[in-house]
């Protein structure tokens, strides 16, 4: 992998520059600062650096499992695509997109739910990552909540105003670790930079 490209192309670093010299002081460890900082990158929305949360050491979790090849359960497909590059250059992990597992919706939920909940029977130990579908952070939440079987990592940044706050509510309630943004704010994008970003921390042995 060219992880200096990632890491180093003059325009990302420029950016990030601009963005550490307008964010000052905050209260982040170093490694979730570098979470952030891609996160707002990518979103140009410097609030991210109040909303990111992060629980039950998720980083050294998340990292652990990308080096264990641990499967990456998305909601939707374009949460996929902002990884697939990265993690194909480095541990490959398996990427398994919840819509993609439901050609037709179970009565009463959407495709991206029912999605879910087969992802969950499969590989209940994955890294779920919620960018979109808050319908689907509460499916994974209530099976958690029912099962006691706990993902490796809950990346919970889905976006919007219906169901959104009471998805990342139900996430923060549980004991797994994870990284979620409060507030209706969050999506595609937003998850792919962590992702994007743990696998550079991983790749370059940061801990």
């Amino acid at each position: 992998m060219n992880e200096q490209y990632s890491l180093n192309h003059p325009i990302v670093e420029e950016s990030f520059r601009i963005i550490d010299q307008e964010i000052g002081q905050h209260n982040l460890s170093l490694l979730q600062y570098q979470i952030a900082r891609r996160v707002i990158h990518s979103t140009a929305d410097f609030e991210f650096i109040n909303l990111l949360k992060f629980g039950l050491n998720p980083i050294e979790h998340g990292i652990n499992s990308l080096r264990e090849k641990t499967p990456i359960i998305t909601d939707v497909t374009m949460v996929k695509q902002g990884i697939i590059n990265l993690v194909s250059k480095t541990f490959n992990n398996p990427i398994i997109t919840a819509i993609e597992k439901a050609p037709k919706a179970l009565p009463g939920k959407t495709r991206t739910e029912t999605g879910l909940l087969e992802c969950y029977q499969q590989y209940p130990q994955g890294i779920y990552v919620i960018g979109n579908a808050p319908t689907a952070l509460l499916a994974l939440c209530e099976q958690i909540t029912q099962t006691k079987l706990k993902p490796s990592l809950i990346i919970g940044v889905p976006v919007g105003f219906v169901s959104v706050l009471e998805s990342k509510r139900m996430l923060a309630e549980i004991a797994v670790p994870q990284i979620r943004v409060e507030g209706r704010k969050g999506g595609s994008s937003v998850a792919a930079a962590i992702i994007n970003t743990l696998l550079i921390l991983a790749w370059e042995n940061r801990l």
